[in-house]
């Protein structure tokens, strides 16, 4: 299951859940590497495709910093841009702080940033007043979810003019002449612009399979019609499988290593609330 799984929960709280539901979205090895590592990687394939754009000296607003706000902000900055971040989150907003960014309010930076990116997997981040206040050729994209991010829809009055540059680059111009760089009309950036590695697919599809399996198999009675979280057990089996492909070799823990540490020398080797 991609995407927030908010409406998910709403359903088994509500009863009205039919089936078990195994929730990957929130596996560790989902929001690693499809979320951090691979959108650390996409954010420029796809600014890049688009816009030939150059980073050095480019000031840039990323809006969240969650697991996406994070894979697209260590790009950036190493790239020599200056990266804003907007958070609602003290503790991310925290984590921003000490990674080297500043924490502001989009108000505060909507004039002078030369990109915004929203990564919050919330709706109306950029509204209509915002895209009235920002520069000329700022470059506008969503890296978060679905179509909800950037309010697209206020774009198409009549007083505006789109004009389609190239495939999923529209010019949105004002009657001052003024123009936003939209990129996928507001849609995610990295599936409309780029490509998604193959090794992140498979990590993904991974999950996904072994999730349906241990669905399928697991006895009667072990999930009632509820959302689960993939086990860490199947979360670290994903990862063992993926690890041949760089040649790494895990250490073993010894009998009374593992015993000191209260642990099946097979794992899972972190509890479920363990913050990776």
């Amino acid at each position: 299951m991609g995407g927030r799984l908010t409406w998910l929960y709403q359903l088994s709280k509500a009863g009205k859940l039919c089936v078990p539901a195994m929730n990957v979205n929130d596996s560790v090895t989902k929001q690693k590497f499809d979320n951090l590592y691979c959108c650390r990687e996409s954010i420029l394939d796809g600014l890049k495709r688009t816009t030939d754009v150059m980073f050095g000296g480019k000031q840039v607003v990323v809006c969240g910093y969650g697991e996406v706000g994070k894979g697209c902000c260590a790009a950036l900055k190493a790239l020599g841009a200056i990266v804003y971040i907007t958070e609602i989150d003290p503790i991310c907003a925290l984590q921003a702080c000490m990674d080297g960014f500043r924490v502001v309010k989009l108000n505060e930076v909507i004039r002078q940033v030369d990109v915004v990116i929203t990564c919050t997997g919330n709706k109306n981040v950029v509204t209509r007043e915002h895209l009235d206040r920002m520069k000329n050729s700022c470059i506008v994209c969503n890296m978060g979810h679905s179509n909800t991010e950037i309010d697209v829809t206020s774009l198409r009055t009549p007083e505006l003019t789109w004009e389609r540059v190239r495939s999923q680059v529209d010019h949105v111009i004002w009657p001052d002449g003024k123009r936003v760089v939209l990129l996928a009309e507001g849609r995610l950036l990295n599936l409309s612009c780029s490509t998604v590695p193959t090794f992140v697919l498979s990590i993904t599809a991974t999950t996904q399979a072994l999730a349906l399996i241990e669905l399928y198999n697991a006895p009667e009675g072990r999930y009632k019609q509820d959302v689960y979280l993939l086990p860490k057990k199947m979360d670290e089996y994903v990862a063992s499988l993926h690890l041949p492909s760089f040649d790494a070799h895990l250490t073993e823990l010894t009998d009374d290593q593992a015993k000191y540490l209260g642990l099946n020398k097979n794992g899972p080797f972190k509890p479920n609330y363990y913050r990776y």
